[in-house]
């Protein structure tokens, strides 16, 4: 899955189609942060819950690439912290 851009709450309906097929993958589910330049608490929601349906099923979630005001948002709402989440380095380390 791949986030791009501007992702708030006015996008969220938009993100519904990749969430549920996230949900229903049958491996590991990453998240490619490393073009998102800006996000709100509701991507946070959203991966949290996709990382609780995961986990259910025995799998987790990998964010990786996240920008440092990413990685920020993310830290700050303890979203790394949640079982299941594994936040992997920045866009620059990945580069």
């Amino acid at each position: 899955m791949r986030c791009v851009g501007d992702e708030d709450r006015s996008t969220q309906g938009s993100r519904r189609r990749a969430l549920t097929r996230a949900i229903r993958a049958d491996a590991d589910v990453t998240v490619d942060l490393s073009e998102l330049s800006f996000a709100d608490p509701s991507l946070m929601l959203d991966l949290a819950m996709l990382a609780r349906r995961l986990r259910a099923r025995g799998r987790s979630l990998l964010l990786c690439g996240a920008q440092p005001q990413i990685r920020t948002l993310i830290q700050m709402v303890g979203l790394h912290k949640l079982p299941g989440i594994e936040l992997q380095g920045s866009a620059r380390a990945l580069a």
